[in-house]
């Protein structure tokens, strides 16, 4: 398994990568997810971009999708923290200890409907990365598999309920 995991959330275009046009709402677009020395990039592409290509370089994940346009954003609350607030708040940080807990945090959030797999990618040293996609807003969220096995989870789950329980 890797040391250092790599996270990102890259949130849906608004419009097309390759020409700028606009995406209406119900249009089909694709999203092409390329992995290169930086990181994870994010390209979200009309049909007519797609199609129009370069087929030579190969995206490291690619699907399609609806354009949805994103809801006005809805005033604060007061600060409560979620499965969801947490998880951004542990990738931000990047940290290798915490991959555990984004996992798991992670597969809350696929089990609320607020995230969506969208593929999964294994690395020549084995290890597993899956990508999601958030449901309402289409950020992408990049999130290594720690394997975890059945006596570790116990352990994982009371951290989280720890962290997202009262007080």
């Amino acid at each position: 398994m890797s040391l250092t995991p790599e996270w990102s959330i890259q949130s849906r275009a608004l419009q097309c990568a390759a020409t700028g046009t606009p995406f209406q709402d119900g249009e089909p677009f694709y999203t092409l997810l390329y992995h290169d020395k930086d990181g994870y990039r994010r390209e979200d592409l009309s049909e007519a971009a797609y199609q129009a290509r370069n087929d030579n370089i190969q995206p490291f994940s690619l699907w399609r999708s609806k354009f949805e346009t994103p809801p006005a954003a809805p005033p604060e609350p007061l600060a409560k923290q979620t499965a969801e607030n947490l998880l951004r708040s542990y990738m931000s940080e990047n940290s290798p200890t915490k991959i555990n807990v984004c996992y798991l945090l992670t597969v809350m959030l696929e089990r609320k409907k607020l995230l969506k797999e969208i593929e999964t990618k294994k690395s020549p040293d084995g290890q597993l990365t899956r990508i999601y996609e958030h449901t309402k807003s289409g950020e992408v969220f990049v999130i290594p598999d720690p394997q975890l096995r059945m006596d570790q989870i116990a352990q994982v789950q009371q951290e989280v309920a720890g962290l997202l329980g009262p007080g």
